[in-house]
């Protein structure tokens, strides 16, 4: 049986440029035969944002850097859709930033196991979550 991992979108770039950034057992989490990885297209969004504001440097056009990325990680899209929108509003969060939201409500909706380092989002209920 296959283990569904979401990526937080801090973790799917440590996994592509810093992989040593992400805990041991979390890597040998991700790399397991049996690990699906998938990404919300919100985390695209984020990395784009990321890289206009200068926070993330990458040596070609934004959009081509992160379809490349994209190709070459073999992660599969966990889609944006009516049920995630609802469940975004829904979830149990201590703050509310829209993203973090939707990001989560995706976990929750597919039942996709969290990868995050974000300790808010490590104590929110209603789905699971593991620490990178």
């Amino acid at each position: 049986m296959s283990k569904d991992y979401l990526l937080d979108t801090h973790v799917w770039l440590s996994s592509l440029l810093e992989p040593d950034r992400l805990r041991k057992k979390t890597r040998s989490s991700l790399t397991a035969p049996d690990a699906r990885l998938w990404l919300s297209p919100i985390s695209v969004w984020e990395t784009s944002l990321l890289v206009e504001r200068g926070r993330l440097e990458v040596d070609t056009a934004s959009r081509d850097w992160i379809q490349d990325a994209l190709a070459a990680s073999g992660i599969s899209e966990a889609t944006l859709n009516h049920e995630v929108a609802l469940q975004s509003r829904e979830v149990e969060l201590e703050h509310d930033d829209p993203a973090d939201r939707f990001i989560i409500a995706t976990a929750s909706v597919y039942q996709l196991i969290l990868v995050t380092a974000d300790e808010r989002l490590l104590r929110g209920k209603g789905y699971d979550a593991i620490r990178a």
